[in-house]
């Protein structure tokens, strides 16, 4: 989840924000709209058992974010779990500053 953090800390969010983000990602899910849930259970699914991910799975993405938004969740899903997969791998520790703070669009440290 630490990459997670930094991405919403350079999104804006304060300390308090993040980890209320944070807790509701780890629980339930109820109070996500319907897409977000879908995308959530594609990226667990994809995590967990890729080899399971179905055309229905896919049918699901594209119904709630249709074919462009469907593949963007796909692939940030898939690059994500590679960089884990490479993290873990090499027992590669998080960075102690965050290098989101020097991608394009962000706006200024805080």
């Amino acid at each position: 989840m630490g990459h997670v953090e930094m991405c919403l800390a350079v999104a804006g969010l304060e300390e308090y924000e993040v980890n209320g983000v944070t807790r509701r990602l780890a629980g339930d899910w109820l109070d996500f709209s319907a897409a977000e849930r879908a995308a959530f259970a594609f990226t667990r699914k994809q995590a967990q058992e890729p080899a399971s991910v179905n055309d229905a799975d896919l049918r699901e993405l594209e119904r709630h974010y249709g074919r462009e938004g469907a593949w963007q969740v796909i692939w940030w899903a898939s690059r994500c779990h590679y960089m884990t997969k490479v993290a873990d791998a090499f027992q590669l520790p998080l960075e102690q500053e965050n290098p989101f703070w020097n991608m394009p669009g962000v706006k200024a440290k805080p």
